[in-house]
């Protein structure tokens, strides 16, 4: 009598594997640079207005996310 060891491994479902420290740690550091390039630019005052909270936003989840499993 042989054990497959394959199937003793849980599966990942879809929202395990995108609910992962490093893929929500780089959605939330593109979050952050969104947020600085609004800041800088000089052409629309409504990016302008909405840049801290977009970069405060990042900044959060960024906080969040570290605290994430592997």
């Amino acid at each position: 009598m042989s054990i497959d060891a394959t199937s003793c491994k849980p599966r990942r479902g879809f929202m395990d594997k995108l609910l992962r420290r490093g893929p929500l740690e780089a959605v939330a550091t593109t979050i952050i640079a969104v947020g600085v390039i609004m800041l800088m630019q000089p052409f629309s005052l409504v990016l302008y207005s909405w840049s801290f909270a977009t970069t405060l936003f990042g900044t959060v989840m960024f906080i969040i996310v570290s605290r994430v499993r592997e």
